[in-house]
This record gives C-alpha cells, structure tokens and sequence, in this order.
C-alpha cells in the first residue's frame, strides 16, 4: 500500500473546538456523577490523580486539588505529543486537559445512583463518549490517551487495549489501598470505557475489501482520491454468466468504510463488495499525520 504524503481535510477549528468542549463536560460530569459518587478509580492518569489524592487525604489529612495533580502527571506526556506527534494536535489536548480539570474541580458531586454496577456501567461509557469525543476531533484527553496515540501511530494498530493492560496497574494499586471492592468494579469501569472507544474511534483499526466490478478504473479512482490507498487488480470469468470480471484488492482504515462504501455503490450498483476484518498489516499502508 503507499504511504505517500498527501493533504488529506481535517475537522474545521470550530468543529474541533466544539468536539472538545463537549468531551471536557462529559468527562467532569461523569467524575462528579459515577466516579467520584461511587468511589471508583478511572484508570489512566486520572485515576492516578485520584489514587494520590485519595492516598494523601487518608493517609496524611491532606487534600491536594485534582487539578494540580492532573496537570503535574501531564506534563512530560505533552511535551513528547508536541515534539513527536503534532502542535495543533497538542494544543488541542491541553484544551481537553485544562476545561475537564477545571470542571471536575467546579461541578458539584451528584449522586445519580448507589448501585456500583450502575455507576461501574455507564461511567464507563460515558467515560469512552468523552474520550471518543476528542480523539474525533484529533486530541485526546491526556496522560494514557498519548501513549496509547503514539504507539498507535507508529504501530498502525490501535492500542487501547494495551492501554486496559497498564490501567489494571493502577486498579491493583488502589485495591492495596483502600479495598478491592472499588478496584474491581473500577475494572468493569474501565472494560466498558475500552468497549466503547473500540466501537466509536476506528481509526487504526483496518479493513481489506475485495471488490469485483465491471468499472475496475472508476473504482480505483474513487479509492485513491478518497483515502490516498492503493488497489491490485486482478482479473478472471464469473462462473455463472462466463464473462470477464475484475477483482480490486485494496485495505482502508475502518473510519474510511462507510463514505467509501457509499461513493463505490453510487459508481457500481451492481459492484460485489467483500469487507473483512483485518488483524495486522505487515508493509507500507498510508495514515495521514497528525497536525
């Protein structure tokens, strides 16, 4: 597949800046709402904030503001983003990192429910809307979610799952320290947050079609100027009616699928599209950079 360069549009500033705004309130409200109301610990650096201030409030009678804590935990995380991965892409995560700390700290803590399940459940996938809201608009909201967007960029894979991984970490940790109960159910907390960011945020995840069509040089074209991907042809007899045909082979990211899909059946109506789930790409496969 190539990887050449190309300019490929991004979401608009105000689109952008709208995308982080709403993440930013979901993931403070979500604090005040399930994770701070049921105890729980979120993983990521902000379960990290949260097991520190936690720890210093139980252990030593003093409370260190949220706040501080997330944006002393972020600071090396930011400086490698800006440096490595992208400036715009940077500026727009410390957007997510300032309005959600300074959110959390100033919306008051609502109990919506006492069940754990519950506040286990759907924190954890507001917790993955907030998240899926940023890395939409080319952020993230800090701490894990660089880690997990660096290794993603250079690996060509997406890396949430190794991201679940080093948050048992931290659960662990919090189970040590004030009971395994919330620990546990902060594991569901963060299970049903993974879930949710591998069904809305698809971006490294990739997808091979194989399409037989009678229009094989307007279908590659459509492929290539919409998503930068290279296509095979090959070439063979259907069977049924014994006429030539020709097979295009070609892999896109999954976030590409659906306009693709669409702008492929307007060119072919009668094109025979074969979507599979691709595991790994091992070669040259185009993704367009950060800004």
């Amino acid at each position: 597949m190539s990887n050449i360069t190309t300019i490929i549009p991004t979401p608009s500033t105000f689109k952008r800046t709208a995308l982080v705004i709403i993440g930013a309130v979901i993931f403070s409200v979500n604090m005040n709402s399930f994770v701070y109301a049921a105890e729980l610990f979120p993983g990521g650096f902000s379960g990290i904030s949260l097991l520190i201030q936690r720890a210093s409030f139980k252990f030593f009678n003093i409370e260190i503001p949220y706040t501080f804590l997330y944006f002393a935990l972020n600071a090396a995380p930011v400086f490698i983003s800006f440096k490595y991965i992208g400036k715009k892409f940077t500026l727009f995560s410390l957007l997510m990192i300032v309005l959600s700390s300074l959110l959390t700290d100033f919306i008051p803590s609502i109990k919506i429910t006492d069940d754990l399940l519950l506040c286990s459940v759907f924190g954890g996938i507001l917790n993955g809307l907030a998240i899926s809201c940023c890395l939409h608009a080319d952020a993230t909201s800090g701490g894990t979610d660089f880690i997990a967007i660096y290794f993603s960029e250079k690996k060509g894979t997406d890396m949430w799952n190794m991201i679940f991984g080093m948050n048992i970490c931290v659960l662990a940790a919090a189970g040590f320290a004030f009971g395994w109960e919330k620990a546990l159910y902060s594991i569901i907390f963060q299970f049903s947050s993974t879930q949710i960011l591998n069904e809305l945020y698809r971006r490294y995840q990739k997808i091979t079609l194989l399409i037989i069509t009678e229009k094989a040089d307007e279908i590659y074209s459509i492929i290539k100027s919409s998503t930068n991907h290279d296509a095979t042809r090959f070439t063979g007899t259907g069977c049924y009616k014994n006429l030539q045909k020709t097979l295009l082979y070609t892999v896109v990211s999954a976030d590409e699928l659906g306009s693709l899909a669409r702008e492929l059946k307007k060119c072919d109506p009668a094109a025979f599209i074969n979507v599979l789930k691709t595991k790994e790409i091992l070669g040259r496969f185009f993704t367009r950079s950060k800004d």
